[in-house]
């Protein structure tokens, strides 16, 4: 017999702590959505604009923009498009430098910088 007491009390055990979990917990949800309700009109009231879910604002990349100026330099990652077709598809940085010489300055609509002289 004792196991069935032991079981009996276990079920009560059990059945108590599901009421104190939903209970707790339905009093923890309404604290937190009154909480995000308050900082809502705060950050509404003072104009400031909320992230969309999934992102920071100081994560988000600057908006892109057409480049119209480019220089060969060290912190060069990407040749844009227009210096490619400018250069007769020269498409990377160390083509472009091996040519041109580094800080070599490309402007969109203007002409190429002079190439460095063939060492020949």
């Amino acid at each position: 017999m004792p196991r069935a007491n032991a079981n009996e009390l276990e079920a009560i055990v059990r059945k108590a702590a599901a009421e104190v979990a939903a209970s707790a917990s339905a009093a923890i949800a309404k604290a937190v959505a009154a909480i995000a309700a308050e900082e809502l009109e705060k950050n509404l009231a003072a104009g400031l604009h909320l992230p969309l879910a999934g992102g920071s604002v100081a994560g988000r990349s600057r908006p892109r923009v057409e480049m119209t100026r480019w220089v060969a330099d060290k912190r060069a990652r990407r040749v844009p498009n227009f210096v490619i077709e400018a250069t007769g598809g020269l498409k990377t940085k160390k083509a472009i430098v091996a040519r041109f010489g580094e800080n070599a300055t490309f402007e969109k609509g203007k002409a190429l910088p002079k190439p460095l002289k063939a060492t020949a």
